[in-house]
C-alpha cells in the first residue's frame, strides 16, 4: 500500500514508519520539527527510513491547508496514519489555543483533505487516554462517558474524536480513532516520565513526584502499540474507536522502583504538590480491540524498561 504517516519524526510514528517499511509498504512521512524538543533527536529517529527507497520525508505542518490538500492529490495514499499533535498534558495548560488549533485544525484538514479525493483513504488517528479524564471505576471501555476532560489537550483529542464522527456520517470516510495509553519505549520523547525519570536517576538527580506517587498509569510498550496501529489500518472499514493499552496499571513509585532497579541506582524522591490536568489513574480495557483487530499487548513493564534503559545507554555512547 501506499501510506501516509504525520508525525513522521515522532516517537511512535517514527516507529510506524519502521514497521511498515518492514512490510514492504510505500511510505511518505510528514513532520514539521515542531521544537518541542530538538530537531537532532526527530531526525534521528528516521536514519533507518531514511535509508530505505519506499520511504519519502516531507516536511511541513499540517495546519497549512494548501500544502495537506497538495499532498494527498500528488501522493494518493490508500491509507493515512495521523499521528501529529501537539502533545502533553501540563504543556496544553500553558497555550491552550496552540493545542487547538494544531490538535482540531489540523486533523480536520487531514479529514477534508481525505474526502476529497476520488478514491478517499482510511484514516487512522490518534487520540489518548486523556479523554476518559479523572474518574474511579476502571478499566476504561470505548462506550464510557467521555464528556469531562481537565487539560485542553484533553479536550482537543476529545473533539478531533468528535470531528472524525462527524465527517464520517456527511462523506463515509473510513475512520479509526486509537486512544493510547501511557506509551514508552525507545526513541520515548524526553519530557515524559520514564525518558525523564531515568535521566534523573543515571545523575544521580533528584526526581520530582507529583502527589503522593501513588497515581496509576497504563504503561504500553511501543511495539505493542505499533501492531495496535497497523492491525487498525489493516481492518479500517466504517467508524472506529479502540483502547490501545497494557492492561495492567503501575503505580509512579513501581515505575520509579522497576527503573533504579533496572539501572542500579537508588533514587533520589522530591514529593511535591499534585499538578492541575493530571488524572489518578489510566487503566485500559481492551477487550473490544482484541475482538475487532486482534490487538493482544505482549510486553511486561519490566521487561519493556529492560528493553528501554538498553536503548538508552546506547545513546548515552554515540
Amino acid at each position: 500500500m501506499n501510506i501516509l504517516v504525520t508525525g513522521a519524526a515522532g516517537f511512535i510514528g517514527s516507529h510506524v514508519i519502521d514497521q511498515l517499511l518492514a512490510q514492504g509498504h510505500r511510505v511518505t512521512g510528514l513532520d514539521n520539527f515542531d521544537p518541542f524538543y530538538s530537531e537532532s533527536k526527530k531526525r534521528r529517529n528516521l536514519i533507518n527510513a531514511i535509508a530505505n527507497t519506499h520511504f519519502q520525508l516531507v516536511q511541513g505542518d499540517i495546519r497549512n491547508n494548501e500544502l495537506i490538500d497538495s499532498l494527498f492529490k500528488s501522493i494518493s495514499p490508500d491509507a493515512v496514519i495521523h499521528l501529529a499533535a501537539r502533545a502533553g498534558v501540563r504543556p496544553s495548560l500553558e497555550s491552550p489555543s496552540l493545542y487547538m488549533d494544531v490538535n482540531v485544525t489540523g486533523t480536520t484538514n487531514i479529514f477534508e483533505a481525505a474526502r476529497k479525493l476520488k478514491n478517499p483513504p482510511k484514516v487512522i488517528y490518534a487520540s489518548s487516554s486523556s479523554v476518559y479524564g479523572d474518574r474511579e471505576t476502571a478499566p476504561f471501555r470505548e462506550s464510557d462517558q467521555v464528556d469531562s476532560p481537565i487539560s485542553p489537550y484533553a479536550a482537543s483529542k476529545r473533539a478531533c474524536e468528535i470531528i472524525a464522527s462527524t465527517f464520517h456520517h456527511l462523506y463515509g470516510l473510513r475512520l479509526t480513532g486509537l486512544r493510547f495509553f501511557t506509551a514508552y519505549g525507545p526513541r520515548n520523547r524526553p519530557d515524559l516520565a520514564i525518558a525523564k525519570f531515568t535521566n534523573l536517576i543515571s545523575q544521580n538527580k533528584a526526581l520530582p513526584v507529583f502527589g503522593n506517587g501513588s497515581a496509576r498509569r497504563d504503561f504500553t510498550y511501543v511495539s505493542d502499540i505499533v501492531s495496535g496501529v497497523i492491525s487498525a489500518m489493516d481492518n479500517c472499514n466504517n467508524l472506529h474507536l479502540y483502547n490501545l493499552g497494557n492492561c495492567n496499571p503501575i503505580t509512579v513509585l513501581e515505575m520509579i522502583q522497576t527503573i533504579s532497579s533496572t539501572l542500579g541506582i537508588d533514587p533520589i524522591i522530591d514529593f511535591q504538590t499534585a499538578q492541575p490536568g493530571d488524572v489518578s489513574q489510566t487503566y485500559a480495557d481492551i477487550s473490544k480491540a482484541n475482538m475487532e483487530i486482534g490487538f493482544n499487548p505482549s510486553t511486561s513493564f519490566s521487561e519493556g524498561i529492560r528493553n528501554y534503559i538498553e536503548w538508552y545507554r546506547r545513546q548515552e555512547n554515540t
